[in-house]
């Protein structure tokens, strides 16, 4: 589902809101990145993990390591 993409404004509006002023120079930037972030998340939430299991089952130093070639 596509998104309109934040307009400075907003990106003020939003940043200011959480506590964050932003100086006028800055509200293109931010809502440019904010943008790119949210790209990125949509991409990844498209994934499918699958039977990918959660990060706590794995258990570093039990590997067996083989050194067959």
């Amino acid at each position: 589902m596509p998104s309109a993409e934040l307009t400075p404004p907003e990106a003020a509006r939003w940043a200011a809101r959480a506590g964050l002023p932003l100086p006028d120079d800055r509200h293109a930037a931010v809502a440019a990145t904010a943008d790119h972030i949210h790209s990125v998340v949509a991409v990844l939430r498209e994934l499918d993990f699958g039977d990918t299991p959660p990060a706590s089952a794995y258990r570093a130093g039990k590997e067996k390591h083989d050194a067959a070639v």
